[in-house]
């Protein structure tokens, strides 16, 4: 039955995550004239074409491509539990950064709660950052019931998905 759940997690995380990244994350109105509402991807290619490469590559790195390797070794342990990468330091290495997940979302409440009380501009969560907190929420569902059903049922002595060794009842 967790596996039924995890599944579903996952398949809302992916579904969430695409949308998230392509649908507008934040609506700003500065003077009742100017409207933009763009998407994570918009944002790093504007931040890219004004040749902000240092930026465009934390957030492509920290925003896209780690959620994304996270995503994809949550799905290999879920699918294959007992393969090398699932025990792999690259699971414990993305276990330790996952606790930074939700970091964007936080960043654009920053941003709208700043243009809200500037008094300069006026910003709105949009549904794209919904989607992104959404995905990364049920990501990290999902890991954890990997996580708890790993610790229950494999005790040969091998790394579960956290990384902490599980000791071999006698």
């Amino acid at each position: 039955m967790t596996r039924v759940i995890v599944a579903g997690l996952l398949l809302a995380a992916a579904i969430g995550f695409g949308l998230g990244i392509t649908l507008p994350i934040i609506h700003v109105e500065k003077l009742y004239f100017f409207k933009d509402t763009p998407s994570l991807l918009q944002i790093v290619g504007e931040m890219w074409e004004a040749g902000n490469w240092l930026i465009v590559i934390a957030v492509v790195g920290f925003s896209i491509l780690f959620p994304l390797m996270k995503l994809s070794i949550v799905f290999i342990t879920a699918i294959a539990p007992n393969t090398q990468l699932a025990h792999s330091s690259i699971t414990r290495f993305a276990g330790t950064l996952s606790k930074w997940s939700m970091m964007d979302v936080l960043l654009v409440a920053i941003v709208i709660f700043a243009a809200k009380t500037s008094g300069l501009a006026d910003a709105s969560a949009q549904s794209g950052l919904w989607f992104y907190a959404a995905s990364a929420i049920s990501g990290a569902i999902a890991a954890g019931l990997l996580k708890r059903e790993n610790k229950s049922v494999d005790l040969s002595g091998q790394q579960d998905i956290s990384g902490s060794k599980v000791v071999e009842e006698t």
